[in-house]
This record gives C-alpha cells, structure tokens and sequence, in this order.
C-alpha cells in the first residue's frame, strides 16, 4: 500500500487534538481514491472496539436512520470506534452523527463520503462545531515521491499527465486505459446519476466532454449551454454538482484594482488528468499533443491543492485577465500577500510580462512553474526528498 499524506494528519487529529472525543472526523472524496482502505488499516473491521457501518449495506443503513439515541448505542454494542463507510448514502446522516457525538462523547466517529452531494446539505447544517472535515484525493506527486523517490517520480510526468494518479492505475501499468474507462463510464459518476435532481445523464457526459476540452480557459456558462443544447442555469448547476463529486474544481477570477479586469469568470480543471483524457479518448504521447500547456497547468494546480490540503494551509485562489488579455494563471493569497504564478511546460519558454499586474498589485510575488521548479511548488519544504 502506497503510504497516503493524510493518514499522519487523520492520527493527530485523533491523539493531540481531540482528547474528549467529541468531534467527528469526516472525509470526502472522489470515489476509488482509497478511502476505505484507509480505514480499514487505521480501524481494522476484525477489531472487537471497532464498529463498522456501510452505507451501501441496506441493514446498515435502516440501523443507522433510528433516531433515537438508546437504539443506537444498542447498534453500536460494545464499539469505542464507529467507522461510518460511504455515509452519503445514508438518509439524515447529520442528524444520526450529531446524536452520537452529542450523547457518546467517549466514541470516537470516523465519517467517509465519495460525494459531498447529500453530505454537504445533510451533514455539515447539523455538524457545526461537532466536526473535522478532510478531503482525500487521487495520489499525489508528493506521496509517490514519499513513496518511490524524486528522481523515479519526476521521471514518469509525461505518464501521470495522460494517466494520472487514481491509485488502481498508478499500480497496475499496462491496464490504465481499462481502468480509467470503468472509473469514466460508472462509480465516478454514481453519486450524480442517483441525485434525484437529475434527470439528463446522457447531457452530464457532454458537459464533462466539454468542459475537458476547455482545461485551462475561461468558461462561458452560456457558451457551454449552445456546444450541448442546454440553458446556462442547467449548465451551471451541473458544474456545481459535478463540483461537489470531486470531479471538477472551479477557480474565479481576481478582480479589485482595475476598471479593464474581467469580473466573475472562472477556469474549470479537473481532479484527474486520466478522467478528463479519458473523456476525450486523447492519450497522445505528451511531446505530440496541441494541449500539452494545459495539461501542465492542471497538473501544477491539482497537485498544489492537494499539498495544501493535506498540510491544513489555508489559501484564496485565483486566476487574473483583464479585456486586453493581460492574465496571470494562477494566484494565492496568504500572509497578506499575493502569489502569482505562470506554467511553462519548456522551460526556455518565454513568460508573459507581469508588469500590469505587478503594477495593480503592488507588493506583489511572481514566479514561472517548469518541470525544472516545479517540486517547490507542489511539495512543501519539510516534505522534500
């Protein structure tokens, strides 16, 4: 088993932090990321202090969706640990978490979901001070690095830029195109198709479609809506639960100091370059293909957000353009200060001149991302091998 990031953070959060155990861990992702695994290595189901519930398991579910507290503890038996597994499918889970962490402050509560659909509305209302929220994702560069080594890492770019970094394919070379094909057509989009708001699945795969071929530009809503015949109110609420699938991520536009900026636009990338190369059926060797740039530019962006995650630093994001094409790709602000950065996938290519914004934003930071650099972007200092 590749050793993942957040399981360090996962085993502070239960020790040091959170002595009287009266908050829950809750984790959210995109299916296949390996999240039970994780659990099952922490929390080994084999335990007798360790209670498990799937929320796929129709019993678990009906156990769990007794409100009330005294058939709960009957439930639960003699567990000190409650492992609740794909918690989204479970109908009122806020409520049910709620009652065992208001009323079993000496049980510790592990919450697992691949969907922030029915979580984010059933979930977080009911948990407010009761919780710790975490999101896992595909591996990253800084695990396989943890993992594997730099050199051998960096090495296999051009192959996580097609492929990506589900853990199933970053295991299992030879079968990517097979795996990434199972992954596209089913379980990464079973959370949405089930959502009772939708009723057009066929219209979520030509969004997707359409939305991967825009990696890295802004994206018109109503644009998007006349490539597949839909209103931009559908288009946007797609994205939104798309979004909330962990299968696409949006930034937005920065937008304070200039009368020309561009004003409530955003960029769209994907949590995988193997889902969105999948998409396009484009598995193109990286030196051939027209959009290696972009390719770049989500990769630098999704590896840097999962650093970011899993190291608990809070960031704003941003993207900048004004009317006269002036732009930035991509901008954090911390510490008071803003961060911008450019994405070079030759490093002798020549950088956009950052003067107007320099000149918008003084005090300002600038830097260029190649492959040369680029380890000191997605990974942080103490994590470097």
């Amino acid at each position: 088993m590749i050793p993942r990031r957040i399981e360090s953070l996962i085993q502070l959060y239960l020790g040091y932090f959170t002595p009287d155990k009266r908050r829950a861990l809750v984790i959210l992702g995109p299916r296949k990321v390996g999240k039970t695994t994780l659990m099952e290595k922490l929390f080994p189901p084999t335990r007798t202090d360790v209670k498990w519930f799937n929320g796929e398991v129709p019993a678990d579910r009906e156990q769990l969706a007794i409100l009330n507290p005294e058939n709960l503890k009957h439930a639960l038996g003699a567990g000190t640990t409650i492992v609740i597994d794909e918690a989204q499918r479970i109908e009122s889970i806020g409520l049910v978490v709620k009652m065992l962490v208001d009323n079993y402050p000496e049980i510790q509560i592990l919450v697992t979901g691949s969907s922030a659909l029915e979580l984010a509305s059933g979930l977080y209302e009911s948990m407010t001070g009761r919780a710790w929220n975490f999101s896992m994702f595909p591996l990253s560069f800084e695990e396989m690095v943890a993992h594997s080594g730099f050199m051998e890492e960096k090495s296999f770019l051009p192959i996580r830029m097609l492929y990506g970094y589900y853990p199933q394919v970053v295991t299992s070379p030879g079968l990517e195109h097979g795996i990434l094909g199972n992954l596209s057509d089913g379980s990464l989009y079973k959370d949405i198709l089930a959502y009772q708001q939708i009723r057009k699945p066929a219209l979520v795969e030509k969004l997707l479609r359409a939305l991967a071929l825009q990696v890295g530009n802004e994206v018109s809503y109503p644009e998007v809506g006349q490539l597949i015949n839909s209103d931009p109110e559908t288009v946007e609420r797609y994205i939104d639960l798309l979004e909330k699938a962990f299968v696409i991520f949006r930034l937005h536009s920065l937008s304070r100091n200039m009368r020309n900026e561009i004003k409530r636009s955003r960029k769209i990338y994907f949590y995988d370059l193997g889902i969105r190369n999948t998409l396009i059926q484009n598995f193109i060797p990286i030196s051939l293909r027209a959009d290696t740039g972009y390719l770049w530019e989500n990769f630098c962006v999704v590896e840097r957000m999962k650093t970011l995650e899993y190291h608990k630093k809070g960031v704003n994001r941003f993207f900048w353009r004004t009317h006269t094409q002036k732009e930035i790709d991509y901008i954090e602000e911390y510490d008071g200060k803003l961060h911008a950065y450019e994405f070079k996938w030759n490093p002798k290519a020549k950088a956009k001149n950052p003067k107007p914004f320099l000149e918008a934003y003084p005090g300002s930071e600038f830097k260029v991302i190649t492959p040369n650099n680029f380890h000191e972007f997605v990974m942080l200092p103490d994590e470097k091998k």
